[in-house]
């Protein structure tokens, strides 16, 4: 048996309102915090892309690394 209970209004809610919901618990957090970090496009045939979005306030990378200097392998 698990200590976890399924909350009526946890369940009425869509992914994107648990997510934003989850987000903006956190103290001092503000609108920003629950923005969109990506854009998923369903291509069909199995074929999903994911990309970060350009307006994305946090991008994946190297954190100690200029990213003006990342090496591109070019």
């Amino acid at each position: 048996m698990s200590d976890y209970t399924n909350d009526s209004t946890t369940d009425a809610m869509t992914d994107e309102e648990k997510r934003r919901d989850q987000l903006l618990a956190a103290p001092n957090a503000t609108e920003d915090d629950a923005a969109p970090r990506i854009e998923v496009t369903d291509r069909g045939e199995g074929i999903t892309r994911i990309d970060i979005r350009d307006d994305a306030p946090v991008r994946p990378g190297n954190p100690e690394e200029d990213p003006g200097t990342a090496d591109d392998g070019a």
